[in-house]
């Protein structure tokens, strides 16, 4: 049976539960460890599909087409855990299984609570994922306190009573206080009473602050937790977030492991070490923009935001993103605000708001000849974009947009036709693409046959793929099955490539997603360039 560590947060929700269950992960697999990981989401949603990513950041999705939180997209980038359906569970998706076994007789006679009905189903769900791995980071969400997260927190309490190999920690709030220029501990002292009260006491804590924790503030934490002082972690604001896990192994948190897991081997960080190396000392800088419609929450584009990152390291080149909110973009304004960037990326999206300013966006880009990357909307604003200009289809449209419109050069996938649900329905993970031989695709995947990461329900319309590619606009990549359009690209410029998948949620530290390499080596070539 799997080794489980169960991870809580307290005082504030944002502090990095993710990162932190992330880099654990890393650390455990530096020591030569089979890991896996589970999110528990107190939330009633069965997923975070239909949320806004004002309020819940990006949507992550799995190679197995589940919609989850951006966590599980942290735990893929840090480790080489696969994350599939069974890693993320809400409150939402028990719920339902729960109620659906009532009404197909399983509890015939009995009434159904929540103690113990819906936390054998929170245990049951992470007994089931746990299956395969030696030891099991279960990330709950929320903070300790949030009456929707109290099912959870008993039953990680019942699994540690019916397993031996347990490890709680509680990750909180350390405040600085600029008035006092102090280091506040009351915050944890709090959280950590919070959690006794629900009956877990935490055995490390990882302390979130802007600056590493000094000695004197681990002691009193240690002495008003009752957990031992070399068991109280610092976790400071860092600039480079990869560096986490070489944090903890110079504070000796695997030293803390191996007391309540039983571990025997050292960890190897050695990679870790010549790659954060490598970040802090790349030499040339350049400018991408990112177009978008959610860019006043970064989160809404964390994949994306990390993807590249991943990219500077093989094109020693320093990233400075320029966030661009695509509704401010006007046919007046577009070259001054784009004219310094050496890279123009389109993300995806939902919805008409913004869609204007990414074509704007994408126009200045075609024409100056500056390098484009184009993310599902991205890549169907560029169609829409090159059909209006190069074709002269004024009106064209995607009929997400204008369901009227004269040119629908974006229709509705055809199995979305009928479908009413929002929820969990779109064209969802892994597909497969086929990439033409003889073009910039292939030359980037150096592959006919791909497999990517789909969130979609708009595809290029079949009806105009010959007319768009008589004119210059190249499909280089499609699924065959349907015929559909997977890549486009143009030729005569330094980098125009955009897909209809997103290649950001595969894309790892140690393997950089091969299109963001290509587009920022391509970005940085034209570094200088004026408009």
């Amino acid at each position: 049976m799997s080794q489980f560590i169960f991870i809580t947060g307290g005082v504030i929700s944002g502090l990095g539960k993710g990162v932190a269950a992330a880099s654990i992960g890393a650390l455990l697999e530096s020591m030569g460890h089979k890991i896996s990981f589970i999110k528990l989401d107190p939330y009633l949603n069965v997923d975070p599909g239909t949320m806004n990513p004002f309020q819940h950041g990006e949507v992550f999705v799995t190679q197995d087409g589940i919609e989850t939180d951006l966590d599980l997209g942290h735990y893929e980038r840090f480790t080489n855990a696969i994350i599939k359906k069974i890693n993320n569970v809400t409150a939402g998706k028990l719920y339902s299984q729960l109620l659906e076994k009532e009404r197909n007789g399983e509890f015939l006679g009995k009434t159904i609570q929540t103690i113990p009905h819906l936390t054998n189903e929170i245990k049951e769900s992470i007994y089931t994922a746990s299956k395969n791995s030696e030891i099991t980071i279960v990330e709950i969400g929320g903070t300790i306190g949030d009456i929707e997260g109290l099912p959870f927190i008993e039953a990680i309490r019942q699994i540690g009573l019916e397993n031996e190999n347990c490890v709680f920690i509680h990750l909180t709030y350390v405040p600085y206080i600029k008035f006092a220029q102090e280091l506040k501990t009351k915050p944890t002292q709090h959280s950590v009473k919070a959690l006794l009260s629900l009956g877990i006491h935490p055995q490390i804590l990882i302390c979130r602050s802007e600056q590493e924790l000094p000695v004197e503030i681990k002691k009193k934490i240690a002495l008003f937790t009752n957990v031992k002082e070399s068991d109280v972690v610092s976790a400071p604001d860092l600039e480079i977030v990869y560096e986490l896990p070489l944090l903890f192994e110079k504070q000796m948190f695997h030293k803390s492991l191996e007391k309540f897991l039983n571990l025997k081997t050292k960890p190897n960080l050695e990679k870790w070490q010549k790659i954060i190396g490598t970040l802090k000392t790349l030499k040339n800088t350049i400018k991408i923009a990112i177009v978008g419609k959610y860019t006043d929450l970064k989160d809404s584009y964390k994949s994306i935001h990390e993807a590249l990152i991943h990219a500077q390291i093989s094109n020693n080149a320093k990233i400075n993103i320029d966030w661009i909110n695509a509704e401010d973009l006007t046919q007046e304004n577009v070259k001054e605000k784009l004219k310094n960037s050496h890279g123009i990326l389109i993300p995806g999206g939902f919805g008409l708001r913004a869609v204007e300013g990414k074509i704007l966006a994408t126009q200045f880009a075609r024409e100056n000849k500056i390098p484009f990357l184009g993310i599902c909307l991205g890549m169907q604003v560029a169609v829409i974009e090159f059909t209006r200009n190069v074709l002269n289809f004024k009106n064209a449209n995607s009929t997400e947009f204008d369901s009227k419109t004269e040119h629908p050069i974006i229709k509705i996938l055809q199995e979305q036709k009928d479908i009413k649900i929002k929820g969990a329905t779109m064209r969802l993970g892994n597909q497969t693409c086929k990439i033409q031989k003889g073009t910039k695709a292939f030359e980037i995947y150096k592959n006919e046959n791909i497999l990517e990461r789909h969130r979609h329900r708009y595809e290029v319309n079949p009806e105009y793929v010959k007319l768009l590619e008589r004119n210059g606009l190249k499909i280089s990549g499609i699924y065959e099955k349907e015929n559909l359009t997977e890549i486009i690209e143009l030729e005569n410029h330094p980098f125009f490539v955009a897909s209809q998948f997103h290649p950001e949620f595969k894309s790892k530290l140690f393997e950089p997603h091969p299109l963001f390499v290509e587009f920022v080596k391509a970005s940085e070539m034209i570094k200088g360039t004026n408009f």
